[in-house]
């Protein structure tokens, strides 16, 4: 990886170092990576006795937005630098079979009982959904910086807010109809159609946002369903699905590469959980705003392990999103409040 900082970055991921062999080897020895892992999973053995107050369900959810999105950047930095070596199709099934791997072996006899679900096509179709944003995405980075690629995706949290709106009934006015126009427009700053540094490859991460919106939703739809029930969905419809193609793009894996592949499956499927129990938790327009936080995390692992800066119309573009996302999320703040 060209990296500012390659031992940092090695530390974390290298499945040889104590730490990251600790929790999947059953060892007690308290472990940076895997006891996060241990703590996230523990979120979906809870059950849905005694939930809290509607504020406190709100303020977890954002919570855990925030750390879904942390993960998830640090993913998708992992995904960029492989990717300039292996097929878009192979790392990212290596992602959905090393999320199916952790998931099998932490519910083990379990699993088949938390596959029944209560609303299964949703489950296919949000998982459906998962796979699109996360190949679309990687299939951009070959092409452009991760900083760039995250702006565009993250126009997602008005897409959400108007999703929520159109599919979920939830209210929206015209203010928040010029706010989620004006994102749209930062993102076509970043993009820049007509101009000599438009690439094709531009479009695939606002395809992504799509994509990922309507997952995001469809969560939300499937919240009677467990939060195990959804990851074990996501990480089987995507190994299946992936599975029928990876054949016509596979190569050999370096030795070398193998701890970023491990990396890939163990931030993939902490931020998976993260994200699902947030969205099952929180209102989508009170929580889509909060998505934004990539872009700081985007910047700093570009600046890191690939010594790339956004340029100015990036820099520009992005704020003109995050600027459109808060006020259409202060807007929906003061509604909720004078319903009150």
């Amino acid at each position: 990886m060209s990296a500012r900082h390659p031992n940092a970055y090695k530390l974390l991921v290298d499945p040889d170092h104590p730490q990251c062999r600790a929790r999947l080897s059953n060892a007690h020895q308290d472990t940076t990576l895997m006891h996060a892992l241990s703590q996230v999973f523990s979120l979906m053995r809870r059950g849905h006795n005694d939930p809290p107050s509607h504020d406190k369900a709100q303020l977890i959810g954002i919570a855990l937005l925030c750390g879904a999105v942390l993960f998830f950047t640090l993913m998708d930095a992992t995904a960029k630098y492989l990717t300039q070596s292996y097929s878009v199709t192979q790392v990212v099934w290596a992602r959905f079979f090393g999320n199916a791997l952790i998931v099998t072996l932490i519910f083990r006899q379990r699993v088949p009982a938390l596959m029944r679900s209560r609303q299964p096509a949703l489950q296919f179709w949000r998982a459906m959904a998962q796979l699109g944003s996360v190949g679309l995405f990687f299939t951009s980075l070959q092409f452009i910086g991760l900083a760039e690629a995250t702006a565009i995706m993250d126009s997602n949290p008005v897409l959400i807010t108007l999703g929520a709106a159109l599919f979920l009934k939830e209210k929206i006015g015209i203010r928040r109809m010029l706010g989620i126009a004006a994102a749209l427009v930062g993102a076509l700053i970043v993009i820049r159609p007509g101009t000599g540094v438009f690439q094709p490859a531009a479009l695939l991460p606002v395809l992504g946002a799509f994509t990922y919106a309507g997952g995001a939703l469809l969560t939300r739809l499937v919240r009677s369903d467990s939060t195990a029930t959804s990851i074990l969905w996501s990480a089987y419809a995507g190994l299946i699905v992936t599975t029928f193609f990876v054949p016509f793009s596979w190569q050999s894996i370096a030795l070398q590469d193998l701890p970023y592949f491990l990396a890939l499956a163990v931030l993939g499927t902490i931020s998976q959980i993260l994200l699902i129990k947030a969205f099952s938790m929180g209102e989508a327009g009170s929580l889509a705003p909060f998505g934004y936080t990539a872009l700081i995390w985007a910047g700093f692992w570009g600046w890191l392990f690939f010594d790339q800066l956004p340029d100015r119309w990036t820099i520009l573009g992005g704020t003109i999103i995050v600027g459109a996302g808060l006020y259409v999320w202060s807007r929906e703040a003061q509604a909720s409040r004078k319903q009150e």
